[in-house]
């Protein structure tokens, strides 16, 4: 793992899960327990509508997590209902939290390559449908991190399971004094949760 990157790890076990969370996250758990104990797969497609925050900060930190707790076979994607860009505070976020990005393009969607670790294969970043070529057409978990994605996409097709873990969106603060902040605490809850469902993987 990058150096920085287990720094703000160490800090993200102080952070509480709440009971009620832990509930909302148990699902999850369970999913991908089950797949490790029948020796299979683990395919996570994290889903919100335009695929530009949410749903990348919960690809990113979900399989970086899956590293940090040895959880073998773990592939992470993300999409929307619509594909936009991925917004580019996200990847300012990450960087200062730990992860080493580069961009790959330049056009209005930019592909990235997102790093946790020196050895590792870097997580594809761009803004994606969740049904686009690049994700996984069956035999995945869809896990909806917006109330949007979760009421317009009442059938995600091909998905074996669906798992409404829903984040406020850090756009509410976007252009304001506190944007930073904002998208820091997010980016950290979400890390937080991540780390706790593939904590409880035996």
């Amino acid at each position: 793992m990058l150096e920085n990157l287990s720094k703000t790890i160490e800090s993200i076990v102080k952070i509480t899960v709440s009971k009620e969370r832990k509930e909302v996250l148990q699902p999850l758990v369970e999913f991908i327990q089950n797949k490790v104990n029948s020796n299979e797969e683990i395919r996570l497609n994290f889903i919100c509508t335009h695929n530009s925050r949410r749903s990348h900060l919960s690809q990113i930190w979900a399989q970086t997590m899956a590293f940090q707790f040895g959880i073998k076979n773990v592939f992470c994607y993300s999409g929307g209902t619509e594909a936009t860009a991925m917004f580019p505070k996200v990847g300012e976020t990450l960087v200062k939290q730990g992860f080493q990005i580069q961009q790959l393009s330049q056009e209005q969607n930019p592909v990235y390559a997102v790093k946790f670790d020196d050895n590792q294969y870097p997580i594809i970043c761009f803004s994606k449908t969740y049904f686009d070529d690049f994700n996984p057409k069956t035999n995945f978990g869809a896990i909806m991190t917006c109330n949007n994605a979760d009421e317009g996409c009442p059938m995600v097709f091909g998905a074996e399971a669906r798992f409404s873990i829903k984040y406020d969106d850090p756009k509410a603060f976007d252009g304001t004094d506190v944007m930073n902040e904002k998208y820091a605490e997010r980016s950290l809850q979400i890390a937080s949760e991540m780390y706790f469902v593939f904590s409880q993987i035996k």
